[in-house]
């Protein structure tokens, strides 16, 4: 793994665990900046952690993704592949891991 794309796990490992969320992720846009985000687990509102990143993303003004990092305990979900996909195209790596940030697989879009 290149020195950008553990930096997103470092973001996605310290977020998780700053917010004792069920999962971390982050993902970094087209032009380098990077976003972090956790698990929203509301009454009136769930969003999964890699769903905050690509709103904040969206919110920003970003114009494409090159790649992402989600940490949980359980198995990633494909379906979390579809808003990605929506937003940046085919082809945007999706790394998988662990709470601890040990990678597991990688996905694409």
């Amino acid at each position: 793994m290149d020195a950008e794309d553990n930096k997103l796990v470092v973001l996605a490992r310290a977020t998780r665990a700053r917010t004792g969320a069920a999962e971390g992720a982050a993902l970094r846009d087209l032009d380098g900046r990077t976003y972090a985000g956790a698990t929203v687990d509301l009454p009136s509102l769930k969003i999964s952690a890699l769903g905050v990143c690509i709103a904040m993303a969206v919110a920003s003004g970003a114009r494409g993704v090159e790649a992402a990092v989600v940490l949980n305990e359980g198995a990633f979900l494909e379906t979390e592949l579809e808003p990605l996909r929506e937003f940046a195209g085919a082809g945007v790596p999706v790394h998988h891991g662990a709470p601890n940030g040990t990678l597991g697989d990688t996905h694409s879009t």
